[in-house]
């Protein structure tokens, strides 16, 4: 999918050498797939660190051997059976908030000056996984969000020409011909209806079934449900609760969570929720 963010890697890149990127963004936006086709596009070779999946000889790697750079690359390199080039490679570390010391040695990397680096995380774990370790100053941050509406216009094929007079219409404050206009509030409905998480926009694309589209929705939603609730383990439920109430609470006039309708409240007050 075309996405707006990939400009963003690409000005990043210009400066390539003073700093690593982390890219930053909730779960399932397409960070990982973004960073990679990057990769594949821009570079000579990448290294893709997936510290999901890593194993126990790549973390010894960053324990013990990045006091000696050469031998650092050496066995990444060989582990990985990529070749290196100065200055043409990117290394990726995707998922790093899982393995905090791996963006604590950003500061080193970076300072050698070899290969060029990309982080990716998730919003809450790279906000709690950062303890006792030493948050690099040569990073930038840059957010990925899901897709918005022009960016859903191009996945359904779109071209940038129509997309341009449409933005330079709005602008200006000039009304799109009917038929025109027709036709975009039609797909602007589509997209209120799918959304912007890269699954499901796929699923739409490939087959217009809503069906498919709502199944990806459910499961996206879980998913976030149980990754809200498991920093604090003996608020588990009431997180859960919370977060369940969000829709229906978002629409009432004060479009807020109000506490008495949290089950099984037990003298809690509004500052513990």
């Amino acid at each position: 999918m075309r996405r707006k963010i990939y400009q963003e890697l690409l000005q990043w890149k210009q400066r390539s050498g003073e700093s690593a990127l982390l890219v930053q963004g909730a779960r399932r936006v397409g960070k990982s797939y973004i960073v990679e086709a990057f990769a594949k596009a821009e570079y000579k070779s990448y290294i893709l660190i997936d510290f999901n999946l890593v194993d126990q000889p790549v973390k010894e790697m960053f324990e013990h051997d990045l006091v000696d750079l050469k031998t650092f690359f050496m066995k990444l390199t060989t582990y990985y059976g990529v070749k290196l080039y100065e200055r043409e490679s990117l290394i990726i570390f995707d998922e790093v908030q899982l393995f905090p010391r791996a963006r604590s040695a950003i500061k080193y990397l970076v300072a050698d000056g070899r290969y060029d680096y990309i982080e990716t995380g998730s919003l809450i774990s790279i906000r709690e996984n950062v303890k006792d370790i030493l948050i690099p100053s040569e990073e930038d941050h840059v957010d990925m969000y899901p897709l918005d509406f022009e960016e859903f216009l191009f996945a359904n094929g779109m071209n940038e020409t129509v997309i341009s007079a449409m933005r330079q219409k709005f602008d200006k404050l000039e009304s799109l011909e009917e038929s025109m206009h027709d036709k975009m509030m039609d797909l602007f409905r589509k997209y209120l209806l799918v959304g912007g998480m890269p699954d499901a926009v796929n699923a739409y694309v490939q087959d217009k079934n809503i069906r498919s589209v709502r199944e990806i929705q459910s499961e996206i939603h879980e998913y976030y449900a149980a990754d809200a609730s498991k920093y604090e383990a003996d608020r588990r439920l009431t997180i859960r609760r919370i977060y369940d109430m969000i829709p229906s609470n978002m629409e009432n006039k004060k479009k807020r969570i109000v506490v008495q309708n949290i089950e099984n409240k037990r003298g809690k007050t509004f500052r513990d929720y």
